[in-house]
């Protein structure tokens, strides 16, 4: 198994070749040379959203929400607290299901918030419902392989 993993810019959503021990160093974009890992959840649009999901080597985890949802506002610290925790091994990104109706359609997002865990393209958890920090990182972690 190859070392290098593919992880997609936050900022040009550019897919970048990465050494897995190299994760923790810092790595910068070989296109827009910002940093590759913000420590901070990505707000996803429909194209970023696939690029996100389709040419990360790293898991994603989004977080469907809506800004009139309460327990979404409440559990948005929470979520931020967990980027911190868990990049680089994992990707953490918001989707806005009032601005991307399609994404929350296509994943039958029924209720918020609800964060989903992809890995290599495929969701493999789902947990509906507002969590604290310390609850997404230990969810997250149980899903990973």
């Amino acid at each position: 198994m190859s070392d290098l993993l593919n992880v997609v810019c936050p900022h040009c959503d550019t897919a970048n070749r990465v050494p897995q021990h190299r994760l923790s160093d810092g790595p910068t974009c070989g296109r827009c040379h910002k940093p590759l890992f913000t420590g901070t959840p990505l707000s996803l649009t429909q194209a970023a959203f696939k690029s996100h999901l389709n040419r990360n080597d790293i898991p994603l985890v989004v977080d469907f929400w809506a800004p009139w949802c309460g327990p979404c506002q409440t559990m948005a610290p929470a979520f931020a607290s967990a980027a911190e925790l868990l990049e680089p091994r994992v990707r953490l990104a918001k989707v806005d299901t009032e601005k991307e109706p399609g994404i929350g359609a296509q994943f039958q997002i029924r209720s918020i918030p609800t964060l989903i865990c992809f890995q290599s393209g495929k969701e493999v958890a789902r947990q509906a419902g507002a969590m604290r920090a310390p609850d997404i990182v230990r969810w997250v972690e149980s899903h990973l392989d």
